[in-house]
């Protein structure tokens, strides 16, 4: 079994078959690994994970060039539905959650389609529990009277009820309180920690994300332009001005710091 459970090659990507979407997005993910990706908004970082779980035909979106493996397997040859039951599950941009159920149905759903006994989905309902307590207090109250983060943990929840071995995140941390972002991805953290499961997140907010990933990739009008560990990156004085708009990465690409690890 090898290390690497996704390989993104190449990927080019368009909108429409004409708007051009991503040229050039080289990312891995290892196994038991935390991988962020970053780049500002319209980098191509949600089409690219869109992309990683066949979605983008749903949205006249086209895989022009390029290919993406998941434990081996070409992504674009299965459907959404079958990536899930094969372990690659991705929680969307924007707090999905059925808003007319309650928070404990919204994760059952998340189980049903694995075909769960009614016992291992309660096994799988207390381990969601222990890593969100809040949850457990909001169990019965309808998804959509619950606040953002709750609601957020919802959805992550209800993919971990999926048994993931890839959980992909877009944006997780969007409108969301600082305090609650936190509270999030140490949980995720942990939750890696603890079982292995491999993570891919999309993030704006390279603060948090470079602080509990293991290594990222920077995404650049949909090319990746930079990747290496997380606390390497996360120590250059260019990133930082990229993320506080003083300079573009490509300007980066040609200083004299050039970064320890190359594109993956």
């Amino acid at each position: 079994m090898t290390d690497i459970i996704l390989t993104v090659s190449a990927l080019k990507a368009t909108y429409n078959n004409a708007v051009s979407a991503l040229h050039g997005v080289n990312l891995t993910v290892g196994r038991g690994e935390i991988v962020a990706l970053l780049g500002s908004n319209g980098a191509g970082k949600s089409t690219t994970l869109k992309a990683i779980s066949n979605l983008l035909p749903a949205q006249r979106g086209q895989i022009t060039e390029g290919s993406i493996l998941f434990e081996g397997v070409d992504v674009l040859k299965v459907k959404p539905s079958e990536l899930v039951r094969n372990g690659l599950v991705q929680v969307l941009e924007g707090r999905h959650c059925f808003k007319s159920l309650s928070v404990e149905e919204n994760l059952i759903c998340g189980g049903i389609g694995r075909g769960s006994k009614r016992a291992d989905l309660n096994d799988d309902l207390e381990k969601v529990y222990v890593h969100f307590p809040r949850l457990r207090e909001k169990r019965h109250t309808l998804a959509g009277l619950t606040s953002g983060g709750e609601q957020q943990m919802t959805a992550i929840g209800r993919a971990l009820m999926a048994r993931p071995r890839l959980l992909v995140l877009d944006e997780p941390s969007m409108g969301l309180a600082p305090l609650v972002v936190q509270s999030i991805f140490r949980t995720l953290r942990q939750i890696n920690r603890d079982t292995g499961l491999s993570v891919l997140v999309a993030e704006q907010n390279s603060t948090v994300a470079l602080k509990f990933a293991d290594r990222a990739s920077v995404l650049e009008n949909g090319i990746t332009v930079l990747s290496g560990k997380a606390k390497d990156l996360a120590a250059r004085n260019d990133i930082k001005a990229f993320y506080l708009g003083h300079k573009a990465i490509s300007t980066a690409l040609n200083s004299q710091n050039p970064i320890a690890a190359a594109v993956v």
